[in-house]
């Protein structure tokens, strides 16, 4: 049973680079999780980002040395402050000049290589082409020695820490094959084939797969990117009748905004003046601009529309909305699935274990057939072939990527854990009221035994003018539309799952269901009669009791969302149970189940005895259990559930306690969310094949001799390539695309 609470536990997040394989991260994992003061670490190689959970707060100083001292380069993520940021763009400008300097020294590689493989092109054709062994020698030397110098020395850090990565392997195939070419070339009488070519196409190969790796994990992670950029840097504050452009660092709670036509919201805020439309798309997922007028809530990064618009601030910086959308996200991809934990005992002990295959693949060869170049094509093939890398990305990248995609649709998922568990759900449960229903009931009948029904609405709406409870807000509107006057009551109590007692000019008050009147012995037979046959109608109804007496019943009904048995048809569909667990009365519970369709329900549960409900739903289905909910009374329901889902609209502590978070108040994103979820695994299981299947099938392949060292560098760089394009294909999941 997962819990989804926001942890406590003090946190660093790091930037690394320098790592090149799935090696590497597990490396620098191991080494900061036993690092003093750190009770866990987690390292993304296709984040390129380690997050480490501390035992109590402390610097990151010491981490960040230690992760040089690994033979990285870290520095911290996301810290804020004009300097941060400033050192934020330097190492992005650095990022992408490296990778012009590595595609130019692609380009000048391959034109040195091309003479080389020539003639094995021409080969086939019966046409017998060799440079001389000099011509080759000062064709190949630039090669090994401008793109082999990232490996030198990338495999000299590992070394040097105590480790070994793909550049060890890279660096030792290479130079075996460029060496003993070289001694072939200036031995007297050197004879026999040279591997010039071998060093250098497996150079140019993995430097291009390299490149194409980093542009496509780019992708992947093109989400957090996008949500980034959304943040403005200024804002116009109002001062008076005057308007200043400002920095957002100088904007305080209470400041007046001014968002003119076609600008970014700076700041989460109510609509204090002015109507538009604000376009929410890479917030919510919603693609149709949104109406926002006075006394809405604005959100940082939305793009106004045709209308000027005054904002009262009302959250900044890292407590917008977008900034914790943004950590969501960024939290999602740094997890690890269990399945990684296989992948990194593996990629543990995968170098040493190639070093030695390739040692016996030429002691082999040596022996039996006496062929030296033989028993140094085969070495070189298993230390190029046998690259980790498609096995450490294969997991990462197409985790982020899956939750990359599913927050363009508005679905935010907080970790792995819930991403794994949304894939194989058995039921998902639903609260009712702001779930299945839009939330906004109204009054539809009171009936007062003494005839008067707007003073019986007075009282029950006076009563519950602090109340924060939707059926309290219907009420009370009610009142405010028929202009009765209202007084705040001067004692007011409520009882979860039952009602409100409550002090009116002097008389005691009670509102609420029957087990409130019971527990106040307060007779119940007629309006019990009355709530029996609003209830068939789907109508919830409460009964309002003064000084002891029933004195009327008040109904109301509470809209099904237009999406609600599309998104029920959409989960059975997918072949999952759908239940609805609710406070409402067991009649009012069973009428809208029939209009649903729903598989199960629990009516008359009270916020407390929600987590036994989920558990009961757990054992019956004998299989993991959603639930769906938007209320303070449904985060109980929400932490015991297997997975806790939650309305956007709904309460922070709804929220805080789901595993995911819908932007927009649609049950059927719930069926999208296990869809992203599905795709993602599926995506996962389909690259872990092909990473295992690469050195299943290669190393064996290379050991026989059946394969040359240039074709295994060639395989060795399309796995990796492959691994992260087919992750990569998962940005084209869209809603509705199964």
């Amino acid at each position: 049973m997962a819990s989804h609470r926001a942890t406590t536990a003090p946190t660093v997040t790091l930037d690394i680079t320098g790592m090149t394989c799935g090696g590497c991260a597990a490396r620098l994992q191991r080494t900061l999780a036993a690092a003093d003061g750190v009770s866990g670490a987690t390292v993304n190689l296709a984040l390129e980002r380690a997050t480490i959970t501390l035992r109590r707060q402390m610097s990151p100083a010491p981490l960040i040395e230690l992760v040089e001292k690994a033979g990285f380069q870290a520095r911290l993520h996301d810290a804020p402050g004009k300097a941060a940021r400033e050192d934020r763009e330097r190492v992005e400008a650095a990022q992408r000049a490296d990778e012009r300097r590595t595609l130019l020294l692609l380009v000048l590689a391959a034109l040195l290589t091309l003479p080389l493989v020539v003639p094995m092109v021409l080969m086939p054709f019966g046409l017998h082409w060799m440079p001389s062994p000099l011509v080759q020698l000062l064709l190949a030397t630039p090669v090994q020695v401008l793109v082999g110098a990232r490996f030198y020395r990338g495999a000299a850090r590992a070394l040097a820490s105590g480790g070994a990565n793909m550049d060890v392997l890279v660096a030792l195939g290479t130079s075996a094959a460029f060496g003993y070419s070289l001694y072939r070339v200036f031995v007297p009488g050197g004879a026999g084939h040279l591997y010039f070519e071998a060093s250098a196409v497996i150079l140019t190969l993995v430097l291009m797969g390299k490149l194409l790796e980093v542009r496509a994990k780019r992708s992947t992670s093109a989400a957090v990117r996008a949500l980034a950029a959304l943040r403005p840097e200024t804002a116009n504050r109002m001062v008076g009748e005057d308007v200043e452009t400002v920095p957002l660092a100088d904007l305080r709670l209470g400041d007046r905004v001014l968002v003119r036509p076609g600008e970014r919201v700076p700041v989460d805020g109510t609509i204090l003046a002015g109507t538009s439309e604000l376009d929410e798309a890479l917030i919510t997922g919603e693609s149709l601009p949104v109406t926002r007028t006075v006394g809405d809530w604005a959100t940082a990064g939305t793009v106004n529309g045709s209308g000027a618009l005054q904002l009262d601030v009302g959250a900044l910086g890292e407590d917008t909305m977008l900034a914790r959308i943004i950590r969501l996200v960024e939290g999602a991809q740094a997890s690890r699935a269990p399945v990684q934990k296989l992948v990194d005992q593996v990629s543990a002990i995968f170098v040493p274990v190639v070093l030695l295959l390739a040692a016996l693949t030429f002691a082999g060869w040596w022996a039996m057939a006496g062929d030296v170049d033989a028993a140094l094509s085969s070495a070189v093939a298993v230390l190029v072939i046998a690259c980790p890398c498609a096995l450490g990305l294969a997991t990462p990248t197409a985790l982020v990527a899956g939750t990359g995609a599913a927050a363009r649709a508005g679905i935010l998922i907080r970790d792995i854990e819930a991403l794994e568990v949304a894939h194989r759900l058995k039921v998902v449960a639903f609260d009712k009221t702001g779930t299945l229903t839009e939330g906004r009931p109204v009054v539809t009948d009171i009936v007062a035994f003494d005839k008067d029904s707007n003073r019986l609405l007075s009282v029950a709406a006076s009563a519950q003018l602090a109340s924060e409870h939707p059926l309290a807000h219907a009420m009370v509107a009610a009142a405010r539309a028929r202009n009765l006057p209202l007084a705040a009551p001067k004692e007011f109590e409520a009882v979860p799952g039952q009602g409100l007692v409550a002090v009116i000019g002097g008389h005691a008050l009670a509102i609420g269901n029957e087990a409130l009147m019971d527990q106040l012995r307060i007779d119940r037979f007629t309006a019990d009669q009355l709530r029996r046959t609003f209830e068939a109608d789907g109508k919830t109804s409460v009964i309002v009791a003064l000084d002891g007496r029933a004195v009327g019943v008040i109904a109301m009904a509470d809209e099904l969302r237009p999406t609600a048995r599309g998104a029920l048809d959409a989960l059975k569909a997918q072949g999952i149970r759908t239940a609805m667990v609710t406070g409402d009365t067991e009649a009012v519970a069973r009428t809208v189940a029939a209009r649903l369709g729903l598989d199960d329900v629990r009516a008359s549960v009270r916020p407390e005895g929600k987590a036994a409900a989920i558990a009961s739903l757990r054992e019956a289905a004998g299989g993991p259990v959603a639930m769906v909910g938007d209320g303070v009374n449904d985060a109980p329901a929400l932490a015991a559930a297997d997975i806790g889902i939650a309305m956007g609209s709904g309460a922070d502590v709804a929220m805080e306690a789901a595993g995911i978070t819908l932007m927009r108040s649609d049950p059927l994103m719930v069926a999208e969310a296990i869809s992203v979820s599905r795709a993602t695994f599926a995506k996962i299981r389909q690259n872990l094949f092909w990473a295992f299947a690469y050195n299943v099938i290669g190393i064996p392949l290379a050991a026989f001799g059946l394969l040359s060292p240039a074709l295994a560098g060639a395989a060795m760089a399309l796995s990796s390539v492959s691994v992260v394009t087919n992750a990569s294909l998962l940005r084209r999941w869209r809603p509705g695309a199964g």
